[in-house]
């Protein structure tokens, strides 16, 4: 059964910092490309990062750029998103997600990712 295990999320002042984590189990966490994705209240799911098989090569959505890193360890088996200067906009569940592309691309859409997290939420307050 494969399974990912959201953790990190939090109450955090404007400008502050969190670090979300990712567990995965029930699948070859290295064969996947992952993201993160957000969901606030009344909003659609929207794209947050994603990180290929290998790490070497990431992309972010522009409201994200330059605040937040994704990083992962495929011997964790274990996905990470630091966020610093956060933001009240940037409250949302955030969730973690493997693609269904497998190796290719960093895939950046709800409908190339299969397997997700519960959720954790992210509370910025201003």
């Amino acid at each position: 059964q494969v399974q990912w295990v959201e953790s990190g999320g939090g109450l955090v002042q404007a400008g502050g910092s969190l670090r979300l984590s990712c567990a995965a189990s029930g699948r070859t966490f290295s064969l996947y490309a992952m993201g993160w994705f957000r969901q606030a209240p009344g909003k659609e799911r929207e794209f947050v990062a994603c990180i290929n098989y290998s790490s070497d090569t990431t992309t972010y959505a522009d409201s994200v750029k330059g605040r937040f890193t994704i990083s992962r360890d495929n011997f964790k088996n274990t996905v990470y998103l630091q966020m610093n200067s956060l933001q009240p906009e940037d409250t949302a569940v955030y969730y973690c997600a493997s693609s269904r592309l497998g190796r290719r691309g960093v895939p950046t859409i709800v409908a190339d990712y299969d397997y997700w997290g519960q959720g954790t939420q992210v509370t910025v307050s201003s």
